[in-house]
């Protein structure tokens, strides 16, 4: 039998066509879940800030959080709570504060 006497077969009705059809949406399935995957992962992870140099002061976001140092008799203690610090703050490099000794 010839490869096209087998495709005229009464029974299989064209079956090899629809099967390799089946395994051809299930492999363009598969890529496409497999790229949508690899998208989700590099752009979940993107946003990127880079601290600002030594000689520009930033401005507080919302929902800042975090341990602050406070000036004590001592020096610079770090405190053990976290504070939440207002939006609209002015957080300074150390060379804008001028040390008094």
């Amino acid at each position: 039998m010839t490869l096209s006497e087998q495709s005229s077969c009464p029974c299989c009705n064209g079956c090899r066509g629809s099967l390799r059809d089946e395994v051809k949406v299930q492999m363009l399935l598969l890529i496409a879940v497999f790229l949508a995957v690899l998208a989700l992962v590099f752009t979940t992870g993107c946003t990127r800030t880079v601290l600002v140099s030594e000689s520009s002061p930033i401005r507080m976001g919302p929902e800042v959080r975090g341990k602050i140092y406070t000036k004590t008799a001592d020096g610079w203690q770090l405190g053990d709570n976290e504070v939440k610090i207002p939006e609209g703050w002015y957080c300074v490099p150390p060379s804008f504060v001028e040390e008094h000794k």
